[in-house]
């Protein structure tokens, strides 16, 4: 798949609802998809450890988790930018609502 951050800019969106498709199809291909969701699901299990164990290092694990396994999906498999370069808080919601949609079978894992 080509660098879509060259034919669009995802600074251009004025809102999530607007964003989202656009997302989504940054993330057609299945590897990176399942990467996002290895790495959403760890950092879940970071965040439950950090209220637990009352560490909030846990957290910051947490996060360097979730992006790593993304940005490996990005780079490696789908052959872009991520999105959170450009749109953070949207990237950050289009992340949490994917895995969503991944559970619960709308998007194929």
């Amino acid at each position: 798949m080509a660098d879509s951050a060259n034919t669009v800019d995802a600074k251009a969106f004025t809102s999530f609802a607007a964003f989202y498709p656009f997302y989504l199809s940054e993330h057609s291909n299945r590897t990176c998809r399942r990467l996002h969701f290895v790495g959403s699901s760890l950092g879940l299990v970071c965040l439950a450890l950090a209220i637990v164990l009352r560490q909030p290092w846990w957290v910051a694990l947490g996060l360097l988790l979730g992006y790593a396994f993304a940005w490996i999906g990005h780079f490696g498999f789908e052959h872009n930018k991520p999105a959170s370069f450009q749109r953070p808080l949207y990237s950050f919601m289009g992340d949490w609502k994917m895995y969503a949609q991944m559970c619960s079978g709308r998007i194929p894992l």
